[in-house]
């Protein structure tokens, strides 16, 4: 049995469990997730419309699925030299925010 040093030795939530590994991680403000919202774009001009990274022409969904296929954010950096720590940041909260935007489907 694994025993985990949280407040009442139950096994941590996920922003727990990651501050386990990365202890100087916390949880994003309103304003932070905000201000990298504004490093995305949407331009009807520029790869029809999808959410791309303010200036260039990389698609968020784009980052996202290298990052879901195992690149590290090292790899992409050195693929993508325009792009920086923070767009990926911005990649992924607007990924974020989308999905606080999705409704659930009602249970039958």
């Amino acid at each position: 049995m694994r025993r985990y040093s949280t407040r009442y030795d139950e096994e941590p939530t996920g922003l727990q469990r990651a501050s386990l590994h990365y202890p100087n991680l916390r949880q994003a403000s309103y304003t932070d997730c905000m201000a990298l919202l504004e490093r995305i774009s949407i331009d009807p001009a520029i790869r029809s419309g999808r959410p791309c990274i303010r200036g260039t022409r990389i698609a968020v969904g784009d980052v996202l699925g290298y990052l879901a296929g195992g690149m590290s954010e090292d790899r992409l950096l050195k693929d993508f030299p325009q792009m920086t720590l923070e767009d990926i940041r911005a990649c992924l909260a607007y990924a974020a925010e989308r999905e606080q935007r999705t409704k659930g489907i009602p249970a039958a």
